[in-house]
């Protein structure tokens, strides 16, 4: 192999790897999610874990998000659309919208809530940015 195709490689590995374990990942992470063990995360815990990811990313507690406190976990057209006031952050409620959006597009059987596998598809990889 050539020293070329063994940098691009060794780039690129690290992005696929996750994708190749995306359903075991799903059904660990639901795990974490789901506190009473019924085997699927509803909108209330989904929120909750959301919440809490929120805090912990506020690094400087002005109750907002920037950017670049959100590293790339909310796309720029959906950052635009959920601050409606324009003033560059998203509050908890407008980042919560965002993750109730995700979650419905999650869930296609309506049913309000997530299993593994629903997790493991692409609206359900989107949420999940959302929530860890």
């Amino acid at each position: 192999m050539t020293t070329r195709r063994k940098v691009l490689l060794s780039l690129v590995a690290p992005l696929l790897l996750p994708l190749a374990h995306a359903p075991a990942d799903a059904a660990s992470f639901l795990a974490s999610l789901d506190p009473d063990r019924d085997g699927t995360v509803d909108m209330a815990e989904a929120k909750a874990a959301a919440s809490k990811l929120f805090d912990r990313l506020d690094r400087d507690k002005d109750g907002t998000l920037d950017a670049k406190e959100l590293r790339g976990r909310v796309s720029a057209k959906e950052f635009a659309a959920a601050d409606p006031d324009k003033d560059g952050t998203l509050d908890k409620g407008e980042y919560l919208s965002i993750v109730e959006a995700h979650f419905r597009a999650a869930d296609p059987d309506n049913d309000g809530t997530l299993d593994a596998k629903e997790l493991a598809s692409p609206s359900g990889k989107l949420l999940l940015k959302l929530l860890r």
